[in-house]
């Protein structure tokens, strides 16, 4: 026996080892077993002996009946009593046989009920496998394919999130989750393997920590053989045996916090809300300089006075109408009071929260036969900006009728549009390395930002910090610029724009590697903001501070194609920490989302199939939705909570490469690879209703 020595392998964790036993023999590929009071190792060919946990002076039980080695061990489930049950290999002792089960090409190596429903058992074998049996009528429920190269050696029910874990011989493990349950947020897997324990959250399948025996030479365990384990009471046991020598040593895994979620994430890092003003040397402090107009003063000469001595000269009345005398006045009217007209505000319905994902179709439009990379709702849900892959931006009415605002300028494939806050401009950024702002209503850009300015295409652009800058990404660069728009033209000058804009800061990546993906918050004042590089890095920026706050390498498998952020709307109201959650999706990899204060991935979605478009992703309004655009001619719908998607959207007739969400209504807009746009919708809500609801944000009365 050892005394208990304790090892921090992660902060909030603590490892301790508890107690040491020497049974005499080899247990390396013997099965042991363990619950929260006792534990029993094979004592000899033939024995047991059980230890009590709870008392160290206790002198094992020893148990005996068996005629050959035991091979299997385990304990009861039940609080009291304490049930063990053993097996050897030559003969199985059993009151009365249930049901006889076969159907595996191989030998077994492990079976379990489900905790959840006792007439249902899941056995594992060596033909890489496992089934699902239904012990009423024993027959298979379910049959796997094969799960790996290797055999399958064990399993775990997980009852609080209806997960099922099989473990392999080469180190794999395999998730099979049940569409019909929901997943919660704190799905931990414990892994012990040869080298160490692992843990690993199943709803980002991320490796959150990782304890190596190397590291720790106090422990009696080096390299383990076999592996149990038992949880409960905020504390976890492990009962591992020496793969080189005779001995089992037990292990303590003891959480310091209040929860796994916490000690596995220390603290608060960074957040989207500013705590604190800006500093005074920040960029954000930067203000633009208009321009004075000043008038030429003459020289000289001699000053203009008038012609006539006297200040009142009495007009000679030749620019006057000629007066009829006894004129009569027919048509008097008495003067009736003003009519005060009384303007309401803007009238804002609040977004309904509750209301189920939109996923009812409701209507399709044919734009053209170009690419729409991009798409983007109006601020009050109005209208819609679509970036063609045709050079050309349209304007649509959220309801996707009448005729759409064309505007052309740019030379190549439109990347990049959004609307400003105030509504009153919306820019547009293409492959030409070139930038235009418009104005609403107004035809002809009235900034144009390019030529020699950038010399690579601008990959993403947009408003940031209520309107204030125009912030985009350019290469490995992120350029922050001030302007001022004018919309007056010269009669002589026409094409000389007078509209000013001058560059406040220029930051470079920390890695030097291009941008990939760009996001900010413009609704409100927030100082950060996110990038992905080329080397599949995702880098967090404090514009306050003019530095990179964060990077985490290796964010995704492939470079990261799109980040956005949970902004909410004007519509709706959501607490402080939901806007600290953010999204990034990659080719092959999925979509994960993160979260910006410990920038640990918390939850991914790999339902749709993405691998060679750059499909773009969003969150709903609500923040209880995200949702995808997917290669097979479909968007999917995800509930945030869970992993599995709610709706699979079809009506599309080709790759679904943008999307959007109405700020103002619970609708979805998809644009397709062939140039097409669908809406979708709730039950309840139709696409007339939609239109009455967006045109009572301006009504005015009169009394």
């Amino acid at each position: 026996m050892t005394l208990p020595e304790q090892r921090s392998f992660s902060p909030g964790l603590l490892l301790s080892q508890r107690r040491s036993f020497s049974p005499g023999l080899l247990l390396s590929q013997q099965q042991v077993a363990l619950c929260s009071s006792h534990c029993a190792l094979p004592s000899g060919d033939q024995h047991l002996l059980v230890y009590s946990l709870e008392d160290r002076d206790q002198e094992p039980m020893p148990l005996s009946g068996h005629r050959g080695p035991i091979t299997s061990l385990v304990f009861g489930w039940r609080e009291g009593p304490v049930l063990l049950c053993s097996a050897a290999r030559f003969y199985v002792i059993r009151e009365q046989l249930i049901c006889s089960l076969s159907g595996h090409l191989a030998p077994l190596t492990a079976a379990q009920f489900c905790p959840w429903t006792e007439q249902v058992l899941v056995t594992l074998s060596e033909d890489r496998t496992f089934k699902v049996w239904d012990l009423t009528t024993a027959s298979v429920c379910f049959q796997s394919f094969v799960l790996s190269a290797s055999p399958l050696l064990s399993c775990v029910f997980l009852e609080s999130s209806r997960q099922f874990i099989t473990g392999s011989a080469d180190g794999q493990a395999s998730v099979t989750r049940y569409n019909r349950f929901c997943v919660t947020l704190s799905d931990w897997l414990w892994i012990g393997s040869s080298e160490g324990l692992y843990v690993l959250d199943l709803n980002s399948s991320e490796l959150q920590t990782f304890f190596c025996f190397q590291d720790s030479p106090d422990l009696s365990v080096s390299v383990a053989g076999s592996w149990c384990v038992s949880t409960g009471g905020g504390r976890m046991l492990c009962l591992v045996s020496c793969l080189f020598s005779p001995r089992v040593v037990l292990l303590e895994v003891r959480v310091t916090g209040e929860d796994l979620d916490q000690a596995l994430s220390p603290g608060e890092g960074l957040t989207v809300i500013p705590s604190s003003p800006p500093l005074l040397e920040s960029p954000l402090n930067a203000e633009l300089r208009k321009r004075q107009t000043r008038r030429p003063q003459r020289k000289g000469g001699v000053k203009d006075k008038p012609l006539v001595f006297q200040s009142c000269v009495r007009s000679s009345g030749y620019s006057s109408f000629p007066q009829t005398m006894f004129s009569p006045r027919t048509n008097v009217q008495k003067a009736l009071p003003s009519k005060e007209v009384k303007k309401k505000g803007s009238v804002l319905r609040d977004y309904p929260l509750q209301a189920p994902a939109p996923a009812v179709f409701q209507r399709q439009l044919s734009v053209c036969s170009s690419p729409l990379h991009c798409l983007h709702f109006s601020g009050d849900g109005k209208q819609i900006l679509c970036g063609l892959g045709d050079t050309s931006v349209f304007i649509y009415k959220s309801s996707l009728t009448g005729i759409p605002a064309v505007y052309t300028g740019h030379t190549r494939a439109v990347s990049s549009v959004a609307w400003s806050h105030s509504r009153r401009s919306w820019l547009s950024a293409a492959q030409d390395r070139t930038l235009r702002v418009w104005s609403s209503g107004s035809s002809e850009p009235a900034l144009t930002l390019g030529g020699n300015t950038f010399s690579k295409p601008v990959r993403n652009a947009q408003f940031y910090y209520l309107d204030k800058f125009l912030l985009l990404a350019c290469g490995n660069s992120l350029h922050l610029y001030l302007y001022h728009l004018d919309n007056t033209h010269d009669d002589v000058k026409r094409y000389q724009q007078r509209s000013v804009i001058r560059s406040a800061a220029c930051l470079k990546t920390a890695s030097l590697s291009d941008i990939t993906a760009l996001s900010a918050i413009n609704d409100f004042f927030s100082h950060m903001v996110l990038l992905g590089g080329a080397d599949r890095s995702l880098q967090v920026f404090d514009m306050n501070k003019a530095k990179v706050a964060s990077e985490l390498p290796d964010a995704h498998s492939r470079p990261v194609h799109c980040i956005a952020q949970n902004k909410g709307s004007m519509f709706t109201s959501q607490s402080a920490d939901s806007y600290n959650l953010f999204l990034t999706s990659a080719l092959t990899d999925g979509v994960k989302i993160w979260d910006l204060r410990t920038l640990k991935c918390v939850r991914r979605y790999e339902s749709h199939l993405n691998r060679c478009h750059p499909c773009i992703s969003a969150f709903s309004p609500c923040g209880r939705f995200i949702a995808s655009g997917s290669e097979d001619n479909c968007a999917y719908v995800y509930d945030l909570r869970s992993s599995t998607f709610l709706h699979k959207l079809q009506k599309h007739s080709n790759t679904v490469l943008s999307l959007s969400f109405n700020p103002a209504t619970p609708q979805l807009l998809t644009g397709t690879l062939g140039g097409r746009l669908a809406l979708f919708g709730t039950d309840h809500v139709s696409v007339e209703a939609v239109t009455g609801l967006m045109s009572c944000s301006s009504v005015k009365e009169t009394v």
